[in-house]
């Protein structure tokens, strides 16, 4: 089952904020001129990007947001002279190279922490925006899924009923949902209210930008798609045998009228995919061209299996229309590829969205994937279940002579109306079903009455002739069927709900990354130890005070001062510190500290090993006075 948890377009992306300048938290001696961010992966710029505000919480007239140095993952906003002293706010707000905005603050503080600090705005955004967002969002995938599982229902599996309305509701929600994308763009970036779709300044920014022009791009496929008949000429349709129409003329080869329109709604299918993945998780973070071919299957997958299921589902609910067996099993077989497909391509996209195990459980993202889970377990349970009704429809009898009375059947004479196509052509089939008992072999006056019994008693199993089509009401086999296409759809629904969640959560991976920069930034960046001496002689104690930085494995420097008696800087001939861990017998290892004139330092002492290191402090005081001391310090 796990291979089933990627999203539709589950991947690395939301860009982590990885480092600020200056530093969240930190006291400056003066006013810095710029504010920098830094993140994981390349971000848009908004013209209301960062917000400073004063300790009054008064807020701060700062230059346009650009970015530094021409680098795609950083922002950059120049503050003005004369800030003053106290706690400064910024709050923040880019959108992620996936289309997703992403926000936050920090403060920083000029002289000294103020008393007062200006209370950190809210990051979350418009809640009314992003309802409305995510709820168009998920009509778009409704409607996705409903107009090419309904054209491939046809089109593919060779059901010869009609499917206008499936066709027409996911055409219009599509077009409905990506024009409400379109105007709420702009407020669900900007974090304001529904109220700003309509203006004219923020309407053209969403335009100009990417998500704005592969919305438009989808608006121009639909508008394409309308002027595509929703049926074929009747020549080359074959309801009689309801036989895959791909292949032209009654299956004989060549490309006819629905061949082209196969073709033609492949393109068209595949073009929409790509305007998905060009604007989601996959669009951003590693493997991009990989990751975009595998959201395109996943998401041209899930329409053809949920969007079938939905055109099945009607067709077995319409009692006056024939459902073929053999419709039936192609669907079939069809929605386990489609299964084969989602498997491959959640493999990966659940791999690049998560990055580890452990982010199954610890973000977000993890947790919805889980859910998802469950809900894809019990929709490939539905499936099984599925398919043992289709196993039986599937199960082919020999064809035996009718009972003698013959059904009269009304025929309209004349050319049926165009509305009525699929009428005329579905009673022409019941009149050649009806006078089966009367072709060769017999007649319906030879047929004995024990022959005319177990003719009817063998019509009375499953309904189903060789290949011949039954209405869905007609046997159990049907109700069957129906019952458990009918718990599949409902399940696939929740699974679309989830989905949609899951596009607009921070992937694991970016979870993650985004939680290790913010514990590096609370990491401290040095550690500074102070261990008493005396020598012995009068004046000859005080104190040693060692700063480590960054008191990390690796390359460190030392700087080392000596406190007098009297609690002032103290001068000595010689100072020597020494770093050893004995429970990995490393050391000892000289800092070689050099004296700067009332200070001792060194830029190269390299500890290669985190945990507990025994610090020897070697003091002399005079040619002949001298002490050792030591302390444990920790090395992270």
């Amino acid at each position: 089952m796990l291979v089933l948890f990627g999203g539709v377009s589950g991947a690395s992306a939301h860009a982590a904020l990885t480092s600020t300048d200056p530093q969240d938290g930190t006291v400056l001696k003066s006013a810095p001129r710029q504010v920098t961010l830094t993140f994981s992966e390349s971000i848009g710029l908004l013209d209301d990007s960062f917000r400073v505000l004063t300790p009054e919480n008064r807020r701060v007239h700062t230059g346009g947001p650009s970015h530094a140095d021409g680098r795609s993952d950083t922002a950059r906003v120049t503050l003005p002279r004369g800030l003053g002293t106290g706690t400064f706010t910024v709050a923040w707000r880019v959108v992620s190279a996936d289309s997703h905005p992403i926000s936050g603050a920090f403060t920083f503080s000029i002289g000294q922490p103020s008393p007062r600090v200006a209370p950190l705005p809210p990051t979350g955004g418009n809640p009314a925006s992003a309802a409305l967002y995510d709820i168009a969002r998920y009509a778009a995938y409704c409607g996705l899924a409903l107009l090419i599982g309904a054209a491939t229902f046809v089109l593919a599996c060779g059901f010869p009923g009609s499917v206008r309305r499936l066709l027409l509701t996911g055409w219009w929600t599509l077009l409905a949902s990506t024009f409400a994308l379109l105007l709420l763009r702009g407020p669900y970036e900007r974090g304001t209210g529904p109220g700003e779709a309509f203006d004219p300044a923020i309407l053209n920014d969403t335009l100009t930008s990417r998500p704005g022009i592969v919305l438009v791009a989808r608006l121009a496929l639909l508008a394409a798609v309308a002027f595509v008949p929703l049926r074929a000429p009747a020549r080359d349709r074959d309801p009689g045998r309801g036989g895959p129409v791909l292949g032209g003329q009654g299956g004989r080869g060549g490309l006819g009228g629905l061949g082209v329109l196969g073709v033609l709604g492949g393109l068209f299918s595949l073009a929409l995919a790509v305007t998905w993945a060009a604007s989601e998780h996959a669009s951003a973070g590693i493997q991009v061209p990989v990751a975009m071919v595998s959201s395109v299957l996943h998401l041209l997958a899930m329409a053809v299996w949920l969007g079938g299921l939905a055109a099945l589902l009607t067709a077995l609910y319409r009692p006056a229309e024939p459902l073929p067996a053999a419709v039936v099993t192609r669907f079939s077989r069809l929605a386990l590829t489609s299964v084969a497909v989602l498997a491959a391509t959640g493999v990966y996209q659940s791999w690049r969205g998560l990055g580890s195990w452990g982010a199954l459980t610890s973000t977000s993202y993890g947790r919805l994937l889980l859910v998802k889970l469950v809900a894809v377990a019990l929709l490939l349970a539905g499936a099984a279940y599925s398919r043992r009704w289709t196993a039986r429809l599937a199960v082919t009898r020999t064809p035996v002579a009718l009972p003698a009375e013959r059904v009269a059947v009304a025929v309209t004479v004349g050319a049926p109306a165009d509305g009525d196509t699929d009428a005329a052509d579905t009673a022409a089939t019941a009149t050649a079903a009806t006078d089966t008992g009367g072709g060769s072999g017999g007649g319906q006056g030879d047929a004995r009455p024990e022959e005319r019994e177990d003719a009817q008693g063998d019509g009375q199993g499953d309904g189903q002739g060789d290949g011949q089509a039954s209405g869905p009401g007609g046997t159990a086999g049907h109700q069957g069927l129906r019952r458990s296409v009918l718990a599949e759809v409902t399940v696939g629904i929740l699974v679309l709900v989830i989905t949609t969640m899951l596009t607009g959560t921070q992937p694991g991976r970016a979870a993650t990354e985004s939680a290790a920069s913010v514990a590096a930034a609370d990491r401290p960046t040095s550690s500074t130890t102070v261990v008493p001496f005396d020598v012995g002689t009068p004046g000859g104690h005080g104190k040693v005070q060692v700063e480590l930085s960054p008191g990390r494995v690796g390359e460190n420097s030392v700087q080392a001062v000596i406190i007098g008696p009297d609690g002032g800087i103290a001068t000595v001939p010689e100072l020597r510190l020494t770093f050893t861990q004995e429970s990995q017998k490393v050391g000892p290892i000289d800092a070689e500290v050099t004296d700067k004139g009332g200070y001792w330092t060194s830029d190269g002492l390299t500890l290669p090993l985190p945990g507990t290191w025994t610090m020897k402090i070697t003091v002399r005081t005079t040619d002949i006075d001298q002490v050792t001391v030591s302390k444990n310090v920790k090395i992270g």
